[in-house]
């Protein structure tokens, strides 16, 4: 659903597009929203969970992480033991019980 959305971004942006071209570069927008919502993602299991940001990937066992911590607005934070945080793109507070159940019961799930 999110890629109808840029694609109507798109059609939105030829209109100054075709009428000034050096508008031209605006068109990269759709393209670059375009990947960060193919890229964007966290991935849970029993074992680890693996982190998807538009250049990069790393996995981290649930061993080394320590708590999660939530700020109004944005996406959860890994707490890791050794100091360190990590973004977990597209979990939000309303998505932790899909995470409770892929971590196998690591994550409480609040609403219980």
């Amino acid at each position: 659903m999110a890629h109808f959305a840029v694609g109507f971004l798109t059609l939105c942006l030829l209109v100054p597009v075709l009428t000034w071209s050096f508008t031209a570069p605006l068109l990269i927008l759709p393209v670059l929203f375009s990947a960060l919502i193919f890229r964007l993602r966290t991935v849970a299991d029993t074992q680890r969970v693996t982190v998807r940001t538009l250049l990069a990937t790393r996995s981290v066992d649930w061993d080394a992480i320590d708590g999660l911590g939530f700020t109004r607005g944005s996406w959860a934070r890994a707490h890791l033991r050794d100091g360190g945080s990590l973004q977990l793109p597209a979990v939000t507070f309303a998505t932790l019980p899909l995470l409770t159940e892929a971590s196998g019961g690591r994550v409480p799930n609040p609403y219980r």
